[in-house]
């Protein structure tokens, strides 16, 4: 399978959130992950499928418009390759997508499924699996320090959402 690219992204909106972005089709597919993703195998992560980004989002760091929708600051949390390992479209499709990460934080293998039967069907669940790379203690750190913040600038995002 062809490797591209990931990206998860803090959003410090309404709300801390993570935005998890993968490449698939010409697009970023993105989830939002409020507690953000885990290297834990045991964490199962709600994941709310969000609308596609364009690929140009990835490098997007900035603090967004009070007057715009997702207001506040988002910084690049994660990034790196993603591989899928299988068609990624035709496993969204079937609603559960296996992959393997390469990133600076993220790396091995992942799943997202969707929960069928709940919800307004947008909702997935963002697993680690268990391999070299598994940490049962794992916990998220944030990248937003007080020294990133000062070099963030307000920006509007390159899309009509975030």
């Amino acid at each position: 399978m062809n490797k591209t690219r990931f990206v998860v992204h803090e959003h410090h909106a309404s709300h801390l959130h993570y935005d998890f972005r993968l490449e698939i089709g010409g697009v970023l597919k993105s989830w939002a992950v409020p507690k953000g993703p885990s290297l834990n195998p045991a964490d199962k992560r709600l994941a709310i499928l969000v609308e596609d980004h364009p690929l140009v989002y990835a490098n997007f760091e900035g603090i967004i418009p009070a007057e715009s929708y997702g207001a506040g600051p988002v910084v690049i949390w994660d990034e790196g390759e993603f591989e899928a390992l299988e068609d990624p479209e035709s496993g969204l499709a079937k609603g559960r997508l296996s992959f393997r990460l390469a990133g600076k934080r993220l790396r091995g293998g992942f799943a997202l499924a969707l929960m069928e039967g709940r919800g307004t069907g947008k909702e997935w669940l963002l697993m680690k699996k268990k391999d070299d790379f598994a940490d049962p203690s794992w916990k998220l750190e944030q990248a937003l320090t007080p020294e990133k913040r000062k070099e963030l600038k307000e920006r509007t995002p390159p899309c009509q959402t975030s």
